[in-house]
């Protein structure tokens, strides 16, 4: 009787321990799939998509969005010539892509320019197909004082820019109006900066996309040779909405100081 008992509690604990590692594959086997083809999440490392996305931000890509490439699978065989179930970026899109020059690196950048567009910035300002993109601003708050070399726009504090001719001069923000109708705040410390903000025409080959960072003078982007056009093929995903954010304040080990690190506002935002 009593043998009888100790096989039964063997044989209920042999299958609780199966049933917990058949859940835990499960999960794991969700959440790879969810990853793989839905929802991947990716970091800011840096402040190239300011003020829409700053440094520290966590948030969620649409890997369906633009349909699959090897470069959205990841570990798959290049096999893929194109893309797989193929939706097209839009114009005013913030989407995520390998970088051209160098397919490890991930970038994200606003979609600019559609294949056989025309592309060129004069003096700061968007030039699309030869007509120049309408630009509100800049936007100050009406607490801001005047004279004073700091900008603010919806709680978001301006940084300060050294000018041209060395000197510092308040930053920018600007609200950018596609001939769509989107729109979207950019942040410009100058229309003066060499390089950036005079450029010669880019003509969008077919299959390929000009992108932008909203931090218009702090971006490596589709102006520079080292990133170029961005092909369909490099895209993994657009940018849907933030999940955290951090302001970089407080260590791993600093668990005391996380509360007052997380950018409780940013959380959940969904981005422009």
């Amino acid at each position: 009787m009593r043998k009888a008992q100790a096989a039964q509690k063997k044989s209920a604990r042999k299958s609780d321990t199966g049933g917990a590692l058949k859940t835990i594959l499960y999960a794991v086997l969700i959440a790879l799939v969810v990853r793989t083809l839905l929802y991947e999440p990716f970091n800011i490392p840096s402040d190239s998509m300011y003020p829409g996305l700053h440094k520290g931000d966590y948030l969620f890509v649409s890997k369906f969005s633009y349909g699959y490439s090897n470069y959205s699978i990841p570990f798959s065989p290049d096999i893929i010539e194109n893309r797989l179930l193929t939706g097209e970026p839009e114009r005013g899109d913030v989407a995520v892509f390998r970088q051209p020059t160098d397919t490890r690196v991930d970038f994200i950048k606003r979609v600019i320019g559609l294949p056989g567009d025309r592309i060129q910035v004069r003096n700061g300002r968007l030039d699309l197909n030869g007509k120049m993109v309408d630009r509100e601003g800049p936007l100050v708050r009406a607490d801001v004082v005047p004279g004073r070399n700091l900008t603010a726009y919806d709680g978001l504090t301006g940084r300060e820019c050294t000018s041209a001719s060395g000197l510092p001069e308040p930053a920018k923000l600007y609200r950018e109006i596609l001939p769509s109708g989107r729109s979207y705040t950019i942040y410009e410390c100058s229309d003066r900066v060499p390089g950036s903000d005079n450029t010669g025409v880019y003509t969008v080959p077919a299959g390929h996309y000009f992108m932008m960072g909203d931090n218009r003078d702090n971006s490596s982007d589709s102006r520079f040779a080292g990133v170029g056009m961005v092909p369909l093929r490099n895209f993994i995903g657009r940018a849907q909405f933030l999940f955290f954010s951090v302001n970089g304040t407080a260590s791993f080990w600093e668990v005391w100081k996380w509360p007052g690190s997380i950018r409780w506002s940013r959380l959940f935002n969904g981005i422009d």
